[in-house]
């Protein structure tokens, strides 16, 4: 799998390469939908990048895009400072599909005219089709889409003309065939947009012609034959045997990587699990036998003490991913110092990982919403190069990966876990009695979610402690005691995420078992934000 450059020294799997596959480039320019706009074209079996939208055009065209989508964004592109891709776009010879933002950047980019109109559109619109073909090829003439636009086009550039309007909008859709140019104003990328997939599709795969060979097995293929190389390459010229160390974490991620990592180099690989205290009850317990099922080497490393220090008096969410990512790292150098001399650790960092961290050059369009571990908590000095095989992947391609490998659902389809653990699900400071009472708390949570047949129809569920401790009432007792949060949701790639309407009869037995079975917990509530606003953890 190919997208045309190089990794840096540190980090391997950051494009797939390798394989005949094709790509397309989603150029950011701050909207909400851009990530949701490369997911899609990934579920269409192509291969999609996300890159900042300054990126110059020559690195562009260095990946050999078979297209080029502009997202949408909240700027006004007649505005002084408001973002506009490289120009030399235009001539690049390379279909364009610009949505919202993007198409005002097409219009005003080659001669057009954007203007900010009085009958603005936001939420559900109708558009008529006015010329069944290209991008509404095979669609209805009436077609129910997701409008979020305070601008429109009062002119078009040459060679442009109008495929589809709305009654306050003539240029709802526009196409320049010749140039292969098209551009809609409504978001294809959203469920409201009832043939959004196949308006991409269209775009992408008909008018473009990206074959549709992004897939699990060539994924593992690539992957395993570039780990492979590299780690065999490093060892040929340092003279070394080439372990590998991995950060297993017991989530699907991590094992996913790991297995991908196993098959790249056998016997080589060391799985190193880190038991700080803060997994899931039996958690440390449950990895280390089915790893060892699968026959992979595992050593788990008793660390709890050691983390609970370093967490003593520390409340801030920031700074507890910090050092719990400082330490991880500390942990297993001194443990590479046992094994022998391992250039090389596995983590299982993906896609939404790097994007909410924003970390690197190819975010600057995002905000930093925090900090993951194995991302920006890793420290500057890190002694290892990183093998990080799912780095650019959604977490639906992760779990066909594990599944194509072989994986048991058991594994594949557990619901991700946060490195840092029950760590930032505890509001305030992490003590050794608060690790155990949301423990227990959680235990619970899960439990019930799985005996009411729910766990695989939500994205997480999980509990919270509280730093809020209120009155109430056990025996004809008075009681003062700890608030803990129940949060449940449904997601697709855990960009957004809706807060999961649970039955109430599960929920009043997930609430009555944690009051009666957690000691020191006597009030149970539950979280029905929505992310937006709100992120999936608490911390």
């Amino acid at each position: 799998m190919s997208d045309g450059h190089e990794a840096d020294a540190k980090t391997a799997g950051e494009v797939p390469r390798g394989a005949d596959v094709d790509s397309v480039v989603v150029l950011d320019f701050g909207s909400q939908y851009s990530r949701l706009i490369a997911r899609r074209v990934r579920e269409l079996n192509v291969y999609s990048e996300l890159l900042p939208f300054d990126t110059p055009w020559r690195e562009i065209a260095a990946r050999k895009p078979k297209a080029v989508i502009l997202s949408g964004g909240p700027a006004s592109v007649y505005e002084d400072g408001s973002p506009h891709p490289d120009p030399a776009i235009w001539t690049g010879g390379v279909p364009i599909l610009g949505i919202c933002y993007g198409l005002h950047l097409m219009a005003e980019g080659l001669g057009g005219e954007v203007v900010s109109f009085e009958r603005k559109e936001f939420g559900p619109a109708i558009v008529s089709v006015t010329s069944g073909d290209g991008l509404f090829a095979g669609l209805e003439p009436e077609q129910p889409v997701w409008m979020s636009h305070g601008d429109s086009i009062r002119r078009l550039p040459d060679g442009f003309g109008s495929t589809a309007r709305t009654d306050s909008t003539p240029y709802a859709a526009v196409a320049d065939p010749g140039r292969r140019m098209y551009g809609i104003q409504f978001h294809p990328e959203v469920v409201h947009t009832k043939s959004g997939r196949d308006i991409l599709r269209n775009f992408v795969v008909e008018i473009a012609g990206a074959r549709q060979n992004w897939t699990a097995v060539n994924f593992i293929a690539s992957t395993v034959d570039e780990i492979r190389n590299r780690v065999d390459a490093h060892s040929l010229a340092t003279g070394t045997d080439g372990k590998v160390l991995c950060a297993l974490s017991g989530g699907v991620d991590s094992a996913v990587a790991a297995t991908l990592v196993h098959r790249a180099v056998g016997d080589r690989l060391i799985c190193v699990h880190v038991d700080h205290g803060m997994m899931r009850k039996n958690e440390t317990e449950l990895l280390q036998t089915a790893f060892e099922q699968l026959g992979v080497r595992v050593i788990v490393v008793n660390a709890r003490e050691r983390f609970l220090r370093k967490l003593e008096g520390v409340t801030d969410p920031e700074q507890k991913r910090h050092i719990i990512g400082n330490e991880f790292i500390r942990v297993f150098e001194e443990e590479a110092v046992k094994l022998g001399q391992i250039a090389f650790l596995t983590q299982g960092t993906l896609y939404p990982d790097v994007i909410e961290s924003a970390t690197s050059s190819n975010e600057k369009a995002a905000a930093k919403i925090k900090t993951h571990h194995n991302v920006g908590g890793l420290p500057d000095d890190i002694a290892f190069q990183l093998i990080e095989p799912l780095r650019y992947l959604f977490k639906d391609e992760v779990r066909a990966v594990g599944t194509e490998l072989g994986l048991p659902d058991s594994m594949v389809q557990r619901q991700p876990f946060p490195g840092p653990g029950l760590a930032i699900r505890i509001i305030g400071e992490v003590t050794a009695d608060r690790l155990d009472t949301l423990r227990e708390a959680d235990w619970i949570v899960i439990d019930e979610i799985k005996a009411a047949g729910l766990y695989r129809s939500v994205w997480q569920s999980f509990a919270i402690l509280t730093p809020v401790r209120s009155v109430g009432v056990m025996g004809d007792g008075r009681t003062y005691a700890n608030l803990v949060a129940i949060r449940a949701v449904t997601s697709e790639d855990a960009m957004t995420a809706d807060w999961a309407k649970l039955p109430y009869d599960v929920l009043g037995r997930i609430s009555s078992r944690i009051v009666n079975e957690v000691p020191g917990v006597n009030r149970v509530v539950y979280d029905i934000s929505s992310k937006p606003p709100a992120t999936i953890e608490w911390e």
